[in-house]
C-alpha cells in the first residue's frame, strides 16, 4: 500500500481536479516549514497551492473535530475587493476539511459588530489588509493574540513590494516573527522580473534553509493583440487617435463576450465610459464604470455584475487590476499603452481567469507610436523581459508610525525593537544613530517640537519599557495608520440625498455654481460646497468637463523602452513585420526622411529653428520621469556656460527644450552635457529641489503622524493639511536641520519622482551610443508631440487644431 492521500490531495481528488506539480512543491515546502513565494500566471490556481498546503500542515497539529487555537492564519491582501473575494475562495475547503474552523474578514469594511465578534475570539483564518493587520497590532494584548499565528499569505506581493505599504507589510511580519520564531510566509505573484530578491525581503532571515522560490509553469495561452486603425497617418501626438478609436472598440465588444475595457487614468474612464454610451445608448445598464473614487457601493455592484455576466462591458482603472476572480471575463482591451509589461500582463489575466483557459488583451492604441510600443511589448512579454520592483530603503516616517504603534501594542525595550525592526528587509542596513533618532522624536517631537506635548507619543516607564501614556495620542495614532496618502478628498452627494463618491479638493476649488462635469459615468450639475462635500445635481445638458486626478501619469518602463527602440531598428533596416508596425510605417519612414529613427546603438538629437526660437529635441525612450529631470539637468548645464531661459517638454520618448535666444549646440554634440560629474548636485541645482521636496514632505508627515488628517465625519481641507505640513517643514529647515524626515524627503524626490539612479543609468547609456544630431526644416514625427505637450498648456483647443494643420500641411510638402 502506498503512503495515504493528503486532506488536500483528497479534496481536490473529490472533485475531478488533479493538482499540478508547482502546487505539489508548495505542499512539500510548507509541510517543511519553509517560508517562500509561489510566481505562476494570474488564474493558474496560486491561491490553492498555498492554502491547501497551510491546511494539511495545521490538520497534522489539530484535529479538526474540534476548533483550533484562535488566529492561526493570516492571509493579507492589498485591496478590500480582493479580501472578500479571497475569503469566499477559501472558505470552500475550510467547510469540507475543518467545518469547526472559523474564518472571518477584517478590513475597513467590516462592520462593528464583527469586528467586536472578533474582539472576543479571533477566528481561526483571517482575511484582512496591511492597515488592518498594522491596526491588530497596536491592541494591549497583541503580544499575546497574535503569538499563535503559524502562517501568514501575502497575496499579490508584486504589487506591493515597491511601495511603503510593502516596508508596513516587512515591519509587521518582522513583530509576528519574533512573536512566533517559527512563523512559516508565503507570497503570491503574478508579474515580477526579480523573483530572487523578491522571496527574500517577503521571507527575511530564515533559520536554516533560504526561502522556497516555486515557478508555476501551467500551459495557459496569452494573446497579446492591436486594434489597429485604419489610417494611423504619418504624424502622431498624445490622444491624437483617441476617439477616432470609439467605433473600432464597439465594434469589438458587440463580437465578444463580458469585456474589460482599461485605461490608465480615472478622467480616461469617464470619457471613455460617454464615448461607449453615445455609440451605443440601447447598452445603458450593461456598459459599467469602475474607479477608486466611486462610491463603495456602486463598485460592489459593479463587481457582482461581472461575477453574475451580467454586463457586456466594464469601464476600469486599476481598481480591477488585482486578482478578483471575474469569470465570465473573456476579453481586455487597453485603451492606449499599459507603459510596462508586468501591468499588461496583469490586465491580460483578468480574462480566462482559470487554467486552461486563454487569456486575451487586445491594445488599443491612441497614437501612432503606440502601435510601436504595442508590437514592442508584445515581444518583451513572449520573451519574459518582466520589470523589477525594488523595496524603498529606509522611510523613517513608516518607522516612526511603527514605534508608536508597537509601543500602543504593549510596549517595547529599544534594544530589542532595534534588532528586530533591522530583520526587516527595508531597515537592514538601518543603524543605531537613526534608531535612536527616530525613537528621540517619537519621545519629544525633535529639537523643535519639545514644547508641544501632542508630540511627545511614547515615554519609557519605571521598567524601562516604551508605551502611548496619552489615550487622544492613542486615538489619533490608530486613526492615521497606514502609508497610503492621496491628496485630500471631498464627498460629491446629491442635494437629494445620497454619495456617489470622491473627487480630489482642487478639482472642485476650480468649479463655479452652475458648472457641469462627468462623474461616476453621469452628468452632474455644481450647486455648493458645504462641510466638506460637494453638493450636485443631475444636468439636463449634453456637455461637461471631467474631472483630472493629480495620480502621476504612469512612466515607461526601461524594459518596455528598450523593446521599442528595437522596433525601431529593425524599422530602419526596412523591416515592417507584423501589422502594427505596417501600420506605423508611413510615420516610421516619414521620420527616417526628415530625421532619422533611433535604435538601441544610437540617440538621436534634433534641432529646429522657428518663430519661437531654437528647439533642442532628444530622444533617450527612458520614460517621463527620467527626461524631466534630464531636461532640466540639461537646461541648467547650458544656461550655465551662457545664460539663458527655457521651456522645457517631456513624454515618454524624449524632451524638448526652447529658448528665444540662439544657444550654443556644441555641449550637446560633444555630449559634455551628458557627463556624470556631479550628477546629484547638478540636478540639485537645476529644479527647484526646496519646493518639490515640499511637496514630498507632506506625505511624510501625515505617514509619521505630524499632521492628522481629522476624525471621522470632520476632515481637514487640504488647504489646512498643506499649511501644516508645509509649517513644519519651515519649522525644521530653520531650526532643526539634522531632522531626518527632510532628509527622506529630498530622498525621495530624486529616487521616485526624478529616478535619479534610472537617470544615472540612462547618462551613461547615452554616452556609451552614437550621437546622431539632425537640423530640421520641419518638425519631424517625434519632435512634435512634444511640441504639442507645450502648445497644450498655453493654447485653447482652437489655437491648437489651427496651429497643427499648418504644421502638418508644411510637413507633408517637405515630407513628399
Amino acid at each position: 500500500m502506498g503512503a495515504p492521500l493528503s486532506p488536500a490531495t483528497t479534496w481536490l481528488a473529490g472533485r475531478g481536479w488533479t493538482p499540478f506539480d508547482f502546487q505539489r512543491a508548495v505542499w512539500d515546502a510548507i509541510a517543511g516549514g519553509q517560508s517562500g513565494l509561489l510566481h505562476a500566471t494570474t488564474g493558474a490556481g496560486k491561491t490553492y497551492a498555498v492554502w491547501l498546503g497551510m491546511l494539511d500542515a495545521l490538520l497534522r497539529a489539530h484535529p479538526p473535530g474540534r476548533e483550533a487555537q484562535p488566529l492561526r492564519v493570516v492571509w493579507l491582501t492589498p485591496m478590500r475587493a480582493l479580501a472578500s473575494d479571497t475569503a469566499k475562495a477559501l472558505a470552500e475547503p475550510l467547510r469540507d476539511l475543518a467545518p469547526m474552523w472559523t474564518l472571518g474578514l477584517r478590513t475597513g469594511d467590516t462592520a462593528s459588530a464583527e469586528r467586536t465578534r472578533q474582539d472576543r475570539r479571533f477566528p481561526t483564518v483571517l482575511v484582512t489588509t496591511p492597515e488592518s493587520l498594522t491596526l491588530m497590532l497596536t491592541r494591549e494584548k497583541a503580544s499575546e493574540e497574535l503569538a499563535t499565528v503559524a502562517h501568514v499569505v501575502v497575496d499579490e506581493w508584486h504589487e506591493l513590494i515597491g511601495s511603503k505599504r510593502g516596508v508596513q507589510v516587512q515591519l509587521a511580519l518582522a513583530r509576528l516573527r519574533r512573536l512566533q520564531p517559527g512563523l512559516v510566509t508565503w507570497g503570491l505573484s503574478a508579474t515580477l522580473g526579480n523573483l530572487e530578491q523578491a522571496a527574500q525581503v517577503l521571507c527575511g532571515p530564515q533559520a536554516g534553509a533560504p526561502a522556497a522560490l516555486v515557478r508555476g509553469r501551467v500551459d495557459k495561452t496569452l494573446v497579446i493583440d492591436t486594434l489597429v486603425p485604419p489610417d494611423p497617418g504619418k504624424y502622431s501626438w498624445a490622444g491624437h487617435l483617441g476617439a477616432r478609436m470609439q467605433l473600432p472598440v464597439v465594434q469589438e465588444i458587440e463580437k465578444s463576450g463580458t469585456t474589460l475595457v482599461f485605461t490608465n487614468v480615472r478622467s480616461q474612464a469617464e470619457i471613455w465610459y460617454q464615448l461607449l454610451l453615445q455609440a451605443r445608448p440601447d447598452w445603458a445598464g450593461e456598459v459599467a464604470l469602475h474607479h477608486g473614487s466611486m462610491d463603495k457601493a456602486a463598485r460592489e455592484w459593479v463587481e457582482e455584475g461581472l461575477k453574475a455576466g451580467r454586463l457586456r462591458a466594464v469601464v476600469a482603472t486599476s481598481s480591477l487590476d488585482l486578482g478578483v476572480d471575474f469569470l465570465p471575463v473573456e476579453r481586455v482591451l487597453q485603451i492606449g499603452s499599459a507603459k510596462g509589461v508586468a501591468r499588461m500582463m496583469q490586465r491580460a489575466g483578468r480574462s480566462g481567469h482559470a487554467p486552461g483557459r486563454v487569456s486575451r488583451i487586445t491594445l488599443v492604441p491612441t497614437h501612432t507610436l503606440e502601435l510601436v510600443e504595442a508590437a514592442a511589448a508584445r515581444r518583451a512579454a513572449q520573451e519574459g523581459r518582466i520589470e523589477s520592483r525594488e523595496s524603498p530603503r529606509k522611510p523613517l516616517d513608516v518607522l516612526v508610525q511603527h514605534i508608536v504603534t508597537v509601543a500602543l501594542g504593549g510596549g517595547f525595550r529599544d534594544e530589542a525593537l532595534f534588532e528586530e525592526v533591522r530583520t526587516a528587509w527595508a531597515f537592514r542596513d538601518l543603524t543605531r544613530e537613526e534608531f535612536d533618532w527616530a525613537l528621540a522624536f517619537c519621545e519629544r517631537g525633535g529639537q523643535s517640537l519639545n514644547a508641544y506635548p501632542d508630540y511627545h507619543r511614547i515615554a519609557r516607564d519605571e521598567a524601562g519599557v516604551w508605551r502611548v501614556p496619552d489615550r487622544g495620542i492613542a486615538k489619533r495614532h490608530r486613526l492615521g495608520i497606514g502609508t497610503i496618502v492621496s491628496d485630500a478628498s471631498m464627498q460629491v452627494k446629491y442635494l437629494s440625498g445620497g454619495s456617489i463618491g470622491t473627487i480630489e479638493e482642487g478639482f472642485i476649488a476650480r468649479l463655479r455654481k452652475g458648472d457641469c462635469f462627468f462623474f461616476a459615468g453621469r452628468l452632474l450639475e455644481f450647486v455648493r460646497v458645504q462641510d466638506m462635500a460637494a453638493y450636485v445635481k443631475k444636468a439636463a445638458g449634453k456637455k461637461g468637463t471631467v474631472p483630472t486626478w493629480q495620480g502621476s501619469k504612469m512612466a515607461l518602463s526601461t524594459e518596455l523602452g528598450d523593446a521599442v527602440l528595437e522596433m525601431m531598428q529593425a524599422a530602419a533596416r526596412g523591416e515592417f513585420e507584423g501589422p502594427e508596425l505596417q501600420a506605423a510605417r508611413p510615420m516610421l519612414e516619414m521620420q527616417a526622411r526628415l530625421s532619422r529613427l533611433p535604435t538601441p546603438a544610437t540617440l538621436l538629437v534634433e534641432s529646429l529653428r522657428s518663430r519661437e526660437g531654437q528647439h533642442l529635441y532628444v530622444h533617450p525612450f527612458a520614460g517621463r520621469h527620467v527626461h524631466l529631470g534630464l531636461a532640466s539637468l540639461l537646461a541648467w548645464r547650458l544656461a550655465r556656460e551662457r545664460p539663458g531661459t527655457f521651456s522645457l517638454s517631456v513624454n515618454d520618448y524624449g524632451f524638448e527644450l526652447v529658448s528665444a535666444e540662439p544657444f550654443d549646440l556644441e555641449p550637446v554634440t560633444s555630449r559634455a552635457v551628458f557627463a556624470t560629474g556631479d550628477l546629484l548636485h547638478d540636478v540639485l541645482a537645476s529644479l527647484n529641489s526646496s519646493e518639490l521636496a515640499q511637496r514630498r514632505f507632506r506625505e511624510i508627515a501625515r505617514i509619521a503622524g505630524l499632521v492628522f488628517s481629522g476624525y471621522p465625519g470632520q476632515p481637514k481641507s487640504m488647504k489646512q493639511l498643506q499649511a501644516s505640513s508645509g509649517l513644519f517643514f519651515e519649522v525644521f529647515r530653520k531650526y532643526d536641520r539634522g531632522n531626518l524626515l527632510l532628509t527622506q524627503a529630498e530622498t525621495e524626490v530624486l529616487s521616485q519622482e526624478l529616478e535619479i539612479s534610472r537617470l544615472a543609468a540612462t547618462l551613461e547609456r547615452v554616452r556609451g551610443r552614437t550621437l546622431e544630431f539632425v537640423e530640421l526644416r520641419h518638425p519631424s514625427p517625434m519632435s512634435l508631440p512634444l511640441m504639442v505637450e507645450r502648445f497644450r498648456e498655453k493654447l485653447t483647443t482652437e489655437q491648437l487644431s489651427t496651429r497643427l494643420d499648418r504644421i502638418l500641411r508644411d510637413a507633408e510638402r517637405a515630407g513628399g
